[in-house]
């Protein structure tokens, strides 16, 4: 929910602007702060992430264990030094899947408003995708029909649109951390898992396959995330960059790497440096997913957007 006092300071007040975005998702809770100049553009002042495995212990339970409850406040406290320390004059926030479809999810906000003085709002899968696209649009040319998936923790959110519109859109509770959870319980994960995965996705996703048969995106574009990793795999001397936020992933190299990391145990991902630690298990059934859906969609280029949704939020208050 973006808070509607920003956006008419935003119009009103010819002076940069400064904003923090709360993007608080089921691995990592991200901040970035940006001042808003004339014109809509943004200069980006700070950007933070923290590692928190909300999910972790909890996600199949619908529910944020104590450990993990702890984690996501502590890094909030950390957020709240930053904001007032760069003294960022509003806060826009978005708590995605684990926070919104958690038992305990209303009172790991109160205790965050409690702890902090910040107001979290939490948006459905609806508007996470909304977000989703106006940063990744921001990020990629998109002449032609393309599928942006984002795989986060909790959800993974489908996207078909091109540079005007979106054409469909849809959020899954189908994130790594529930999909780890539920089918990768081996070391490396089995043949027969793999098998179950595969056949989950194909009854789960049926209405998207549905839609690709209506819109046939032949670009991929995956937002951030997982597919961060896939890039810096690939090319290890890349580096995420607010200013260079478009990276070609070569499909080929891609199947090689998928098939590496899906065959590979925990103690081999440890020492691969371009995966980071809350992603060493969660990369292989991210793997699984863009595989699958690759392989089903004849999709025939894919890209990495370094924006994603807190880069949509920045962007969408920035107009």
């Amino acid at each position: 929910m973006i808070n509607s006092e920003v956006s008419n300071h935003l119009i009103t007040n010819n002076k940069p602007t400064r904003i923090a975005i709360l993007d608080l998702g089921t691995n990592t809770f991200h901040l970035l702060i940006a001042d808003i100049k004339i014109a809509g553009k943004a200069k980006i002042v700070l950007q933070e992430t923290i590692a928190v495995g909300l999910g972790e212990g909890g996600i199949s339970k619908n529910f944020i264990s104590i450990e993990a409850f702890e984690r996501g406040i502590n890094a909030l406290r950390i957020f709240k030094k930053c904001i007032d320390k760069y003294r960022a004059g509003s806060v826009s926030s978005a708590a995605t899947s684990a926070i919104r479809s958690a038992t305990n999810g209303k009172e790991f906000i109160e205790k965050i408003r409690a702890e902090t003085g910040l107001i979290i709002q939490t948006i459905d899968g609806e508007r996470e995708a909304e977000l989703i696209y106006q940063g990744v649009r921001a990020a990629v040319s998109m002449e032609q029909n393309s599928l942006i998936v984002d795989i986060g923790g909790g959800s993974v959110e489908f996207i078909i649109c091109d540079r005007s519109k979106m054409y469909w859109k849809k959020s899954y509770p189908i994130g790594a951390a529930r999909l780890m959870e539920r089918f990768h319980y081996s070391d490396p994960i089995l043949d027969t898992a793999v098998g179950e995965l595969n056949t989950y996705f194909e009854n789960t996703l049926s209405d998207l396959f549905d839609q690709i048969n209506i819109y046939q995106p032949k670009l991929m574009i995956g937002s951030a995330g997982s597919f961060e990793t896939f890039a810096q795999l690939q090319h290890h001397n890349f580096k995420v960059s607010f200013n260079r936020p478009e990276q070609v992933i070569d499909l080929a190299v891609f199947r090689e790497l998928s098939e590496r990391i899906i065959k590979s145990t925990h103690a081999e991902r440890e020492k691969m440096p371009a995966i980071p630690v809350i992603r060493v298990d969660m990369i292989v059934v991210s793997a699984l997913l863009t595989r699958f859906i690759i392989n089903k969609s004849g999709i025939n280029t894919l890209k990495l957007s370094a924006y994603s949704l807190k880069e949509g939020m920045l962007f969408e208050l920035a107009k």
